[in-house]
């Protein structure tokens, strides 16, 4: 078989891209190109809401994000990460303040498109770490400043952890 009869075959069975993608075709995908993600910051009394996150390439807080899905628009993207990752709705500001690359990183290449965001409704408390032992995979907390243990794949966010920007 050729490269072109390959991929053919791949589309053919992909279901709807809009909807994600199969894990083998997203970690094709993400070996051979860029990936674009939406992040929230979402700030209160001087503190960031970061949640912890545990995976295959390390393990931190990290500001709440994920990643575009084909022909979805960046407002959809946040309103999902805010579903999905901290439980709540947001409004962001129109535009990104700021755009950061991850290129060399076991993950892949990244363009990270940072939103300020305000929340819109209540976070669940069940969802909050309670500040003792080591937090769960997802669960949330404000922190101010850039924690030791931030996610180091944003460590390109420290000067807007810090209130520096």
């Amino acid at each position: 078989m050729t490269a072109k009869v390959d991929l053919e075959n791949v589309l053919a069975t992909m279901s709807d891209p809009r909807k994600g993608l199969s894990d083998e075709v997203f970690h094709f995908i993400r070996k051979v190109t860029p990936l674009i993600n939406v992040d929230l910051l979402i700030r209160r009394n001087g503190r960031t809401l970061l949640a912890w996150r545990e995976d295959e390439y390390d393990t931190g807080w990290h500001i709440p994000g994920g990643i575009i899905r084909f022909r979805e628009d960046f407002r959809s993207r946040i309103d999902a990460v805010a579903r999905i990752e901290i439980g709540a709705t947001v409004e962001s500001e129109a535009a990104p303040c700021n755009i950061a690359e991850l290129r060399e990183h076991d993950r892949g290449h990244f363009v990270s498109l940072l939103y300020r965001c305000s929340l819109t409704s209540e976070l669940d408390p069940a969802r909050m770490y309670l500040g003792e032992g080591r937090p769960a995979n997802g669960e949330l907390s404000w922190i101010e400043g850039l924690p030791k243990d931030f996610y180091p794949a944003q460590l390109f966010y420290g000067d807007w952890l810090e209130g520096k920007r």
